[in-house]
């Protein structure tokens, strides 16, 4: 089965959860809240079969310089030790936090997004290896979308290795690894393109190929998302 959604909530939740059948959460790259209660009231809220995927803490992921630290309300620790899977007491207690959000939505998969800055080398690499080997995974599943430049092989490898699922916008590149697919769909050449019919017919072919997930992030999101819902129903 292939589940539809959009990266984040466009409008009121009563309204989503009467549409569609899962979420990527976003707040929680940002700024997790603080309150535990805001996320176990959210799976309250949602239907019993609703979805939640967790797009993981920036801290993580990005370093300090990234523009999207306009939205941390607070920094934990130093800021230097931010980003690209330092093997720093800030990335594993940021990383702590995002798996006790994933549990209490009862959630099955957090995603990891790598900035454009985070190149194919040799510390970063290894920064990934010594992260997933320390974190802990519980039931779990890790998708990593990789917005750099890493060579295929390189990508599988890691993946295979670190048993990460391969996200990518499937408009830009195909997957490498995984047992399911997971694409974000981030508007072809922006954030304002609206797909076209042509361009969810091609998107319906790679879905039936296996089951997954499909969320869309650009400005039409929701009609983008309602359409293609109607495209493969």
């Amino acid at each position: 089965m292939t589940r539809i959604g959009c990266c984040g909530f466009p409008k009121r939740r009563t309204v989503y959860f009467g549409n569609f059948n899962c979420v990527e959460l976003q707040n929680t790259f940002y700024q997790p809240p603080q309150k535990l209660e805001t996320f176990y009231k959210l799976r309250e809220e949602a239907p019993p079969a609703f979805e939640f995927t967790v797009k993981a803490w920036q801290i993580i992921t990005h370093p300090k310089t990234s523009p999207t630290y306009r939205r941390l309300k607070k920094d934990i620790g130093n800021p230097h030790n931010y980003g690209f899977f330092k093997p720093t007491k800030e990335v594993f207690a940021a990383f702590r936090r995002i798996y006790e959000v994933a549990n209490s939505l009862k959630a099955k998969i957090i995603l990891f997004q790598t900035p454009p800055n985070f190149k194919e080398n040799k510390e970063n690499i290894d920064n990934m290896y010594k992260f997933f080997s320390r974190i802990e995974k519980g039931n779990l599943t890790f998708c990593w979308e990789e917005r750099s430049s890493f060579k295929d092989t390189t990508i599988r490898r890691i993946c295979k290795d670190l048993n990460l699922i391969h996200v990518v916008d499937p408009f830009k590149k195909e997957p490498v690894w995984g047992d399911f697919l997971y694409f974000r769909l981030h508007g072809k050449g922006g954030y304002r393109y609206k797909y076209t019919k042509k361009d969810l017919k091609y998107l319906k072919r790679l879905v039936e190929r296996s089951s997954g997930y499909v969320f869309f992030n650009n400005i039409y999101m929701w009609e983008d998302a309602l359409s293609f819902k109607k495209m493969i129903s």
